[in-house]
């Protein structure tokens, strides 16, 4: 019996520190699992992350693809459509003025040696009213101004002379009509930035006071509106002034043409010595 009870017994410890063993292992096991599903959680978890930023790449590449335009138009709108609109319109008169002047000039631009040859083998042949009708002809001031000259080729060439200076300075007036319109558009715009600034700024402290605070919330859009408006107010000054320089110098080799044809052409009734 005694026998039985220890062979009894050391079953009853086995099976009992088997079992002790089994559930001891249990949670290791438990917890392995859940340390793997955990992982396997993280990583599902972070590919959903990955996905949103695979998202955003388009909507990024979207917003640039939207164009330079867009941009332009979110920050008028920022700046105070109604106010901003002011620097838009003297811009957009001042781009006309500015169009209008370059189409005259080049019109009014033509080949003058080619001209003054022309003329030249008419009055060596003593044939004035060939020379005449080749003025007549051809557009722009020089070849006006020549033909002004050949009309008083019977009064001498003092009166000749006369009559080609007066009329070049009436064709002078004429390249320069309505540049003083696009000086005063490259004047105002800026001014008118610099107007949006000061508002900007009343808007600002407008919103300090009513908030009793300076924090840069509560100022941010004033001053925003001023920034903004003094851009665009210099943007605008900048692409006139670049128009009117332009301008300018077309302007003043018109005028080299004519001063230089005007001589040319006394030279001529000089050298031929014509009279009807």
């Amino acid at each position: 019996m005694k026998k039985l009870f220890a062979i009894v017994a050391m079953l009853g410890m086995f099976v009992f520190t088997q079992t002790v063993v089994a559930q001891d292992a249990a949670p290791a096991d438990v917890q392995t699992e859940q340390v793997v599903d955990s992982l396997a959680g993280d990583s599902v978890a972070a590919e959903e992350v990955a996905e949103p930023a695979e998202e955003v790449a388009p909507v990024v590449e979207e917003a640039e693809a939207q164009g330079f335009h867009k941009t332009l138009k979110t920050k008028f709108i920022e700046g105070d459509a109604g106010f901003m609109s002011l620097v838009a319109i003297a811009m957009v008169i001042g781009l006309a003025f500015c169009i209008e002047r370059i189409v005259y000039l080049s019109l009014a631009q033509v080949n003058t040696k080619k001209l003054m040859s022309a003329i030249a083998a008419a009055l060596e042949a003593k044939d004035i009213e060939k020379a005449k009708t080749i003025c007549r002809e051809t557009p722009g001031p020089v070849a006006s101004i020549c033909y002004q000259g050949l009309l008083r080729v019977d009064d001498g060439l003092d009166v000749v002379e006369r009559s080609v200076v007066s009329y070049g300075s009436v064709q002078a007036g004429n390249l320069e009509k309505g540049c003083s319109w696009i000086t005063l558009f490259i004047a105002m715009s800026p001014s008118l930035g610099f107007l949006g600034t000061v508002i900007g700024m009343v808007m600002a402290f407008d919103e300090i006071q009513r908030a009793g605070d300076i924090s840069p919330t509560v100022v941010a859009g004033g001053m925003k509106v001023a920034l903004i408006t003094t851009i665009y107010g210099i943007i605008a000054a900048l692409v006139l002034q670049v128009f009117y320089n332009y301008i300018l110098g077309k302007i003043e080799a018109l005028t080299a043409d004519m001063e230089d044809s005007s001589i040319v052409l006394l030279d001529l009734l000089t050298k031929y010595n014509l009279k009807k």
